[in-house]
Formats: C-alpha cells, structure tokens, sequence
C-alpha cells in the first residue's frame, strides 16, 4: 500500500477492519455516531480500549473514542501501549519505523519521545514486534478520524512489571497534549455467563486501579497493569463507558471474548 521502507504497513485491513477507505470512513463514522459520549468530571487523560474486529467490538472501543474526539485540536500525541499477541517479548518494543500506515493514510512516529525511550532500561527498538501485531493497529484508523494529525508513540509489551510499564509511559506522558491508550480485551473463550461473570470481577479491579491483573482476565494485562500502576501516582479516576463481549456483538454464546472500555481522568 505505501512503499516506503520505513514506514510500518497495515497487517489486519479487510481483516479486522475495512480496507477501504471510503468504507473504513464510513464504518468508524457509523460506530461514532451511534455512541452516545458519556459525561465526566474531567477531561480524560489516558484511556483502555478493545482491540479485536470492528465488527465484535468497535461499538465498545466507539464509546472513548466519542469522547477523545471532543480533545481534538488539543491533543497532538498519542502514547499507545498494548500486549505482543505473536513475538516474544521481555520488557517493552518501539518500532524502528518511522511512521505507520492505514488505509486513511500514515501516522508519524514521535521522534523526539522515541529518541528518549530507546534507550531506557527495558525497552528496545525493534520492528519485529509490531509488523503483525494488531492491537495497536487496529486503534489507528478510530484515532486519524477523531484527532486528525497528531505524533505516535507505539509501545508493544512483552513480559514486564507493571513498574517498568508505569515508568515508560511516565516518561512519555510529560504534557497535557498528550493521551495515553492501553489497548486491551477482557476474558477469552468462555460461556456468555461465565464471561459476564469474570469480567464483572475485572472491571471492579480496574475501577480500583489494581494493577494485579493476569492474562487470562485480559490479555493485555501487562498494559493495563502499567497504565493502572501510573494512574494511581498520577491520582487519576477511572470510571467505566461500556462493556460487552462478542455474543452481544458478532459471535455466539458458546465461546466469547469480552471488551471494555474505559476512562482516567484527574479526580477533583
């Protein structure tokens, strides 16, 4: 799709998302649209979103994005943090790429914040792991159509401490020009009721901030640990904007994954 080298290429449009991009306007388009933005307290300042297809949980992933479109031409960088479903990971990865693309067009990577991470303790610089990793990319198109232009800081974890997480993404976080994202699902493959249970249980860790989370409450655990961990210095709330599994959405109810999606904002 763009020839450039150094630019990292969609590895999930017309799987997870339409490859189209008239069509992926209008998908996004419609999802936004059909959410109604919650009101909060405060402008959030970091938020946890699903990444599975758009079909199963764009609706979830729909209800932050309603509300990071009303940051738009206040927010310029995005600090985007989500687990390694393909590559071995210790610690955390930046791209070595200089922007990533989608079918609505390419997103810079922030250099300067890059420049300051690569070489902190427990980060690397490789491309390996995001060339087919989907829960980042899928977040993109949602973010070019709310915010226009902005910088990326795409962060994917491996095995890491919720600590070293905090500690990155406080490095990175150093303006209120810049969001925060944990991108995430929530309980995997189990029965409809089983997974409303398990999740019910979740979402009250995460309103708490526990950063205490395991893989299979959440496969992005080790993000959602981290951004929890930094939440809690920061003093931000998190409140809860919606929560469904793939039987409310596309699948059925035998074998479900489920979503949520959540806010931080500064607690007065």
């Amino acid at each position: 799709m763009f020839a450039n080298a150094s630019v990292r290429q969609p590895a999930v449009a017309g799987l997870f998302y339409p490859l189209d991009s008239g069509e992926l306007r209008d998908t996004v388009s419609k999802l936004l649209a059909d959410t109604a933005a919650k009101q909060l307290p405060a402008s959030p300042q970091a938020f946890i979103v699903p990444h599975a297809g758009y079909i199963y949980s764009g609706s979830t992933a729909a209800a932050a994005y309603a509300l990071i479109a009303a940051q738009r031409g206040k927010v310029n960088k995005v600090v985007l943090v989500g687990p390694s479903h393909r590559v071995y990971l210790n610690g955390v990865a930046l791209p070595e790429a200089g922007a990533f693309a989608t079918p609505l067009g390419i997103v810079p990577i922030d250099a300067q914040i890059r420049n300051e991470l690569k070489s902190y303790p427990g980060v690397i610089e490789s491309d390996q792991p995001h060339r087919f990793e989907h829960s980042l990319e899928v977040q993109l198109p949602f973010l070019q159509m709310v915010l226009g232009e902005f910088s990326l800081v795409p962060l994917v974890a491996g095995i890491a401490p919720a600590a070293l997480i905090a500690s990155v993404l406080a490095r990175a976080w150093q303006d209120p020009q810049t969001l925060v994202l944990a991108s995430s699902d929530l309980s995997h493959y189990h029965s409809y009721a089983e997974a409303q249970r398990i999740d019910e249980a979740t979402s009250g860790a995460i309103l708490r901030r526990e950063s205490t989370l395991t893989g299979d409450q959440a496969c992005g655990a080790v993000a959602l640990n981290g951004l929890l961990e930094a939440a809690r210095a920061r003093g931000l709330a998190v409140d809860e904007l919606a929560r469904c599994n793939s039987g409310d959405t596309a699948g059925d109810r035998n074998r479900v994954v489920g979503y949520g999606a959540y806010a931080l904002y500064e607690a007065h």
